[in-house]
């Protein structure tokens, strides 16, 4: 897999203290554990490697999201936390069962997000939702959620009763299309007016249905959700785009980076790439 990791910048210039809030990383010594999809393909994507990335695109700040690969094992998370330094936060694993001694532990080593992946090859899944969102509240953690977008219906008043703030994850991954005016986007209003919901900018490519280089249904449904609610975006690369399984699938970080933030005003821009997640994980 040839990753490009450098090139001519995005022609939106990112501000100082610009914070990627959806990454993965890997380091050797960490193998993929069953109920996953794998590691990523060679060269293992390490914290170098996205330190080289970041410093092409202009970030300053990640969150590092636990990957599937890894399941349950936080291990190869926190030792990439470690690497990185305090310019990292992370974004965990945890289940119903996880001691309070081992939540703590996580919170000392930079965590402050717990992870909802009720897609194939997520480590836990909506089924835990309470479970999971009651002991990252005990924390003072985000909850980022991730599942079908176009079951939001069904998921709505859960999601309402969260007592974390939490994140809707990928654009919403609306896998049967979504619109600024269908019930779906109404839904998504009603969770971000509630108070604790965020809406993430990442991985546009992984649910789009008019696909690139512009994803218009994105598009469409980024500008409207950012008219409503200019103060609830975050924005994340999604590096090492792990569904990209050939070199010639692989996107080009920058075009990627001027294509989503050019779906926003200066002002709503800034506020994505730092204040808003700034203050949402900590830094």
């Amino acid at each position: 897999m040839d990753r490009k990791l450098t090139g001519v910048p995005p022609a939106i210039r990112l501000p100082e203290g610009a914070i990627d809030t959806q990454c993965h990383m890997y380091l050797p010594g960490f193998p993929a554990l069953p109920g996953g999809p794998g590691n990523p393909p060679d060269p293992l994507p390490t914290p170098d490697m996205y330190l080289q990335m970041a410093d092409w695109i202009g970030i300053s700040r990640m969150v590092v999201t636990q990957g599937n690969a890894q399941q349950g094992d936080n291990s190869c998370l926190l030792a990439c936390l470690d690497q990185l330094g305090d310019r990292a936060r992370g974004v965990a694993v945890i289940d119903r069962d996880t001691p309070q001694a081992e939540l703590d532990r996580l919170s000392a080593a930079g965590i402050v997000g717990a992870r909802i992946m009720d897609l194939p090859g997520g480590a836990v899944g909506l089924e835990q939702l309470e479970e999971v969102d009651a002991k990252a509240a005990s924390q003072g953690w985000v909850l980022a959620v991730q599942f079908d977008g176009s079951d939001i219906l069904d998921h709505e008043q859960r999601l309402a009763g969260l007592k974390s703030n939490w994140i809707l994850d990928h654009h919403g991954k609306f896998f049967k299309g979504a619109t600024p005016e269908n019930a779906q986007a109404d839904a998504l209003r009603r969770l971000i007016d509630g108070g604790r919901c965020w809406y993430k900018l990442a991985g546009c490519y992984e649910s789009s249905r008019s696909g690139g280089p512009d994803y218009a249904d994105i598009a469409a449904m980024t500008r409207a959700m950012a008219a409503h609610a200019p103060d609830r975006l975050i924005w994340g690369t999604n590096w090492p785009h792990n569904l990209a399984k050939t070199s010639a699938d692989y996107p080009d970080d920058a075009d990627l980076t001027d294509t989503v933030l050019g779906w926003l005003d200066e002002d709503t821009m800034l506020r994505t790439v730092r204040d808003t997640p700034a203050a949402l994980f900590g830094f």
